[in-house]
C-alpha cells in the first residue's frame, strides 16, 4: 500500500533544508541540488512542492516569520498584563540570536535583507510585513507608556533598527549576548518614560 504523503510537512522540510543551506552558504548556495541534498530528497520533489527558486525562498522567508511570529504571540500572551516596558523588552530580545532558533532565524533573515539591498533579493510586500508589525507592537506599548514628547512613532522606529543592528552584531561578534541584552536594556531605560 503506498504511503500518504502530507504535503505541509513536505513543504515545511523543504523551507526546513533552504534554511540551513541559507545558514551554511548564504542566498547563493542556494540551489534546487543543494536544497534536494540537504532535505534527503530529489530535485524533482522541490521542483513539484516549489516550481521556482523564487517560490522556496518566499515559502522560507514566510516560515521564519510564521515560526517567529508564533513565539512572539506566546511570549505576549504570557505577560499580558506586563507593564509596557516588560513587554517591550519581550519583543526586542525575542529579536536578538540569543539561542540556536533565533540565531538561524536573525542569519536567513539578514540574507534575504542583505540580498534585497544589492537588488538581488526578493523584493515582495511580503518580506516587509513583520518589521512593519513590529513597529505597531512597539509602538501600542510606547503609547501605554505615555511619551512626553510625542514621537512614539520615531522611538519605535528607532528602537527596532537599534535592535536589528544589535541582531546583526551578535551574529559577527562584535557584541556578546549578554552585553546585547545590556544595551536593550538601557536602550529601554531611556526610551520608555514611565
Amino acid at each position: 500500500m503506498p504511503r500518504l504523503v502530507d504535503h505541509e510537512v513536505r513543504r515545511r522540510e523543504i523551507t526546513d533544508a533552504v534554511r540551513r543551506v541559507i545558514v551554511a552558504s548564504g542566498l547563493e548556495g542556494v540551489t534546487f541540488q543543494s536544497v534536494a541534498a540537504e532535505a534527503g530528497i530529489s530535485v524533482r520533489l522541490v521542483q513539484y512542492y516549489f516550481g521556482t527558486k523564487t517560490e522556496f525562498l518566499l515559502a522560507t522567508h514566510r516560515s521564519v516569520m510564521e515560526d517567529a511570529g508564533a513565539r512572539f504571540g506566546e511570549r505576549l500572551a504570557a505577560q499580558s498584563d506586563a507593564a509596557p516596558r516588560e513587554a517591550i523588552r519581550t519583543v526586542l530580545t525575542e529579536l536578538l540570536p540569543l539561542d540556536d532558533r533565533r540565531r538561524e532565524e536573525a542569519i536567513v533573515l539578514g540574507a534575504f535583507n542583505s540580498a534585497a539591498i544589492v537588488g538581488r533579493g526578493l523584493a515582495a510586500e511580503e518580506t516587509h510585513a513583520a518589521p512593519r508589525a513590529l513597529v505597531t507592537i512597539v509602538t501600542h506599548h510606547l503609547r501605554r507608556a505615555g511619551n512626553p514628547h510625542g514621537t512614539t512613532d520615531l522611538d519605535a522606529d528607532l528602537v527596532l533598527a537599534a535592535v536589528g543592528g544589535l541582531a546583526q552584531g551578535v551574529l559577527s561578534g562584535i557584541y556578546t549576548e549578554d552585553r546585547a541584552v545590556e544595551l536593550v536594556d538601557h536602550l529601554l531605560d531611556r526610551t520608555v518614560h514611565s
